[in-house]
């Protein structure tokens, strides 16, 4: 365009203004807790790490989580053990001639009724009949001796045409008669449950009625209180292989919820029928392997679970190894997987942990004495250690031998202490030291 020197200039364009500064964003608020979570008691396990719920099996637990009190690793481990019992013997993972089945027996330890440990296996009950309605006819409670328990899954004899689903899922809710049981010498129940958690024939060698199961496929869940699990646990099921059988799983009320949750938490989800396909086709898995990475995974890992451990946590995890690969075969069956993966891998390991913080929770008997406290506090003072005598001269002797010897005992079957001969120039004397990495007991 022409512009004419008789038209007016064109005003200057006025200087943009410059743009105002953004406000800093305000800090996110910390998430509040729901309404009706419980905070954890003190000295309560830390939770397994979230690795532990992946996968289909996880996924379940974890959508019915916000509708019951119960805590979520209790609903886990339940349903983990309970998929793996109604799988039965057709899956199994080979180490050298022995094969692991997924059969696992588990205890849950926490407070009588708050513990929510009923209301964890409701839930499971209700999703693992959905599965397979045929688990619920071989689920019993009551065990007793271990006659009883090997004519529950007995084979076929002359007349006697036997139990033709060897499959057993026992629910002990008051797991603390089983370990009375297990205490009386004449009672068998200790040995039989060894050999079933193995895999291993089971036999009763009576001529009155001599029953054998050769194909037995047993898997156990009980229910216990920490004081009743600290009271009934003998050093002689400790050190037979008896208890490090058992996943130990701490479990306390995560919330409250005064009317209840969503009676069908699973509705309108397809995790039912995923759940009910992959049982089908565990039945007929046959062997599993690890896949490549598993492999190299669990070559480091096993190094580290075959670590010793001193005290009664290094009794309750003898059998890291054996547990943690039974625990990745389960969770690969229950993803319909026909590989153990990295994933399975890591979630085994992951409510192992969990399980081994746990045992060394419930069966710390030097929790919560003060004189538990005063010694190991004094033997980490003195780092040379301590006699008997000294501990007691320490105590201006106001402290009887019988609790003296009370605390030191419980502070060496937790790990904390060691005792070792010290020569004198009378006799040896016992000299205890603390371990370092413990935090002392707390009043």
């Amino acid at each position: 365009m022409t512009v004419s020197l008789l038209d007016p200039p064109e005003p200057e364009p006025e200087p943009e203004p410059e743009p105002a500064a953004e406000p800093e964003p305000a800090a996110e608020p910390e998430p509040e807790p729901a309404a009706g979570a419980l905070p954890a008691p003190a000295g309560w396990p830390a939770p397994p790490d979230q690795a532990a719920y992946d996968g289909l099996i996880g996924q379940i637990a974890t959508t019915i989580a916000p509708h019951t009190e119960a805590d979520p690793v209790a609903i886990l481990t339940q349903l983990l053990v309970a998929f793996g019992a109604a799988a039965g013997r057709g899956a199994y993972y080979s180490v050298e001639a022995t094969r692991h089945h997924p059969n696992q027996f588990v205890v849950l330890v926490g407070d009588s009724a708050k513990a929510r440990k009923g209301s964890s296996w409701d839930h499971v009950a209700r999703v693992i009949a959905d599965a397979d309605p045929s688990l619920a006819a071989r689920t019993l409670t009551g065990l007793s001796s271990g006659e009883g328990l090997i004519w529950a899954v007995r084979d076929p004899a002359s007349s006697d045409p036997g139990i033709a689903d060897q499959r057993l899922l026992v629910i002990e809710p008051e797991f603390a008669s089983v370990l009375k049981q297990t205490t009386r010498d004449i009672n068998t129940l200790s040995p039989v449950l060894r050999s079933a958690w193995d895999g291993r024939p089971l036999a009763i060698l009576t001529r009155t009625a001599p029953a054998r199961a050769t194909a037995a496929h047993i898997s156990v869940i009980g229910h216990i209180t920490q004081a009743e699990l600290r009271h009934q646990a003998s050093t002689v099921e400790l050190a037979n292989g008896f208890l490090n059988r058992f996943l130990m799983i701490a479990c306390r009320r995560i919330q409250l919820l005064p009317e209840g949750g969503h009676p069908a938490p699973l509705a309108g989800t397809d995790l039912p029928r995923q759940l009910a396909r992959n049982l089908t086709a565990a039945r007929h898995a046959g062997q599993l392997q690890l896949d490549p990475d598993a492999r190299e995974l669990w070559h480091h890992a096993y190094h580290q679970l075959a670590q010793p451990v001193p005290g009664v946590a290094g009794q309750l995890s003898a059998r890291a190894e054996a547990h943690t690969i039974r625990l990745a075969l389960i969770y690969a069956l229950t993803d319909g997987a026909r590989q153990i993966a990295p994933t399975h891998l890591h979630a085994a390991l992951a409510l192992w942990d969990y399980t081994a913080r746990s045992a060394a929770w419930a069966l710390d008997h030097s929790a919560g004495d003060p004189l538990a406290h005063d010694i190991y506090a004094a033997l980490r003072y003195h780092t040379t250690g301590l006699t008997r005598t000294q501990l007691r001269d320490l105590f201006h002797r106001n402290q009887p031998v019988a609790r003296i010897d009370q605390a030191l005992t419980a502070l060496h079957a937790a790990g904390k202490i060691t005792r070792q001969r010290a020569l004198t120039a009378g006799r040896p004397a016992e000299l205890w030291t603390a371990v370092p990495g413990h935090a002392a007991p707390a009043h």
